[in-house]
Order: C-alpha cells, then sequence, then structure tokens
C-alpha cells in the first residue's frame, strides 16, 4: 500500500471517529446530538428550497389555469357584447320603424288620408328645377299625388314609372300651391322662389300679415287637402299697389329628407270641374 492511500485511509478513519463522537455529544438540554444539529443546519436549506421551487411551480401552474379562464371569459364576454350590439342596431331600427308608422298613424288621424311611405332615392335641390327621386314599392303611385313627411308639405308627384315616382318640391319655381294664412284664414298662391324659400302672392295690402304666421294648404288647387303646413313668414313687403309681397321658409327640410308619405287625396269629379263650362 502506497503512503497515500494510507494518507487517504486515515482521513477517513479520524472523520468517521468524529461523526460517531458527533453523535454521542449531545447539546445542553440533551435535545439533540451535534451530528443532527450539523446535518439539520446541512439540509434545511436544500429542503427550504425545493419546497419553494415546489411552491413556485405550483403558483406558476395556478397562473396559467387562471389565466386561461380569464381569457375564456373574456372570450364569452366578447360574445355577449357582439350579440348586445347587434339587439341593439336591430331594435334601433324597429324604433325608427315604430317612429315612422306612429308619426304616419297621427299624419292619417289629422289629415283624413291614409298615407304610404317611401324612400329618397335621389335629391336635387341645387337646381332651379328642385325635384325628388322616390322608391315606392310595387303598389306605385299616381300623377299629381302629394308627398308630405309630418312637418309638413314637399310636394307633387309628376311622373310615376313603376316602382320609382318623380316628385316637384315646393320650392321648384313652377310649383304653386293654393295656401291660407292659419291665422286669418286670408288666401293666396304659393310659389317657389330663390335660394329656397317660398314666396305668397294676392294676400292683399290691407291683410294683416305678421312675421311668423304659419301658411298651411287651403285645399283650393285641387291637387292638396287642407291644413297641410306650408311654411312660415319671415318677411312681408309692399309688393304693388294691391298685394302684400311675402317671403316664408318651408315648413320642411328639404334638405335632410330620407323617407316621405304618399297621400291620396280625393279628386275632384272631372265632370264638376268642366260643369262651368257645360253650362255656358
Amino acid at each position: 500500500m502506497t503512503e497515500k492511500r494510507i494518507r487517504w485511509l486515515l482521513v477517513g478513519v479520524l472523520v468517521g471517529q468524529l461523526m460517531l463522537l458527533s453523535a454521542q455529544v449531545r447539546s445542553e438540554d440533551r435535545n439533540y446530538s451535534v451530528l443532527e444539529a450539523s446535518m439539520l443546519r446541512l439540509v434545511a436549506p436544500l429542503v427550504r428550497a425545493v419546497d419553494g421551487s415546489a411552491a413556485a411551480v405550483s403558483s406558476l401552474r395556478g397562473r396559467f389555469e387562471t389565466r386561461k379562464a380569464l381569457r375564456e371569459d373574456n372570450e364569452k364576454l366578447r360574445g355577449e357584447l357582439e350579440a348586445m350590439r347587434r339587439d341593439r342596431v336591430e331594435t334601433f331600427g324597429l324604433e325608427q320603424k315604430l317612429e315612422l308608422l306612429s308619426k304616419a298613424a297621427s299624419y292619417a288621424q289629422s289629415s283624413g288620408s291614409p298615407p304610404r311611405v317611401a324612400d329618397v332615392v335621389l335629391l336635387d335641390y341645387g337646381s332651379w328645377q328642385q325635384t325628388l327621386m322616390l322608391y315606392v314599392g310595387d303598389q306605385g303611385v299616381e300623377r299629381q299625388q302629394p308627398v308630405v313627411t309630418d312637418a309638413g308639405l314637399v310636394g307633387r308627384v309628376v311622373v310615376a314609372a313603376g316602382r320609382y315616382a318623380k316628385v316637384q318640391m315646393i320650392t321648384d319655381r313652377s310649383a304653386s300651391v293654393g295656401a291660407m294664412i292659419e291665422r286669418t284664414r286670408r288666401q293666396g298662391i304659393v310659389r317657389g322662389g330663390e335660394r329656397s324659400f317660398l314666396g305668397m302672392d294676392f294676400v292683399p295690402l290691407q291683410e294683416v300679415v305678421k312675421v311668423g304666421d304659419r301658411v298651411l294648404t287651403a285645399g283650393i288647387d285641387g291637387v292638396y287637402p287642407r291644413g297641410i303646413p306650408v311654411g312660415t313668414v319671415v318677411s312681408v313687403r309692399p309688393g304693388g299697389e294691391l298685394f302684400h309681397r311675402i317671403s316664408l321658409v318651408p315648413a320642411v327640410d328639404l334638405g335632410r329628407l330620407d323617407q316621405v308619405f304618399l297621400l291620396q287625396a280625393e279628386r275632384v269629379p272631372p265632370d264638376l270641374q268642366t260643369i262651368d263650362d257645360a253650362s255656358r
């Protein structure tokens, strides 16, 4: 046996004896040995580290599970929110239709004419000939049929072509409406004017006309029924020796038309329209 091996053997024997002595030596309170205390100091940090690693792994797994649950809840909430948005859009559409039908019903009660709803598909109020193009559906329309909104008079149908109709607005320079001042019941003729204003003719100078007076259809032109709002007086000036020069602003904002009502007005029979000619 070499000298080096003998040395290592002696070291091993000494270490073994020290461990035996440590195991036999007790602390002052005799509850544990010095060897047990040394082993505890050596092993406890390792056990604590292992325990901490296990807790960290468990916490990490819990975080992943929580994140997965939150992701699933988030997707569910997004689906419910999207469904609520669709329901809101549908509800808004139904509210719009209900409001339109309510206005139509109230207008029918006041005018005595059953209205039909038509969509505005083209609006030309920039040229001197101010017209609308309407989509009226399969039922079609008739020429001279009045066109209104819940605010007042829009015009009359001048061309009927299947599902579409062309409407002459009251602001057109060639348009005319038999009208009356609501406050005094004085009748006159409303015509289209410049810059989307209306003019009222044939109101005598002795008639008191005030700014703010409402003008309604008089039902004397054979086209429009009585009592539909036409406009409001914005200026009154002497127009000649006999009549006022009256300017009106239309009751309907023609630049914001989206849907309108078609009235089925009562027509004067043709034989009554020509009775004076026949009697002469």
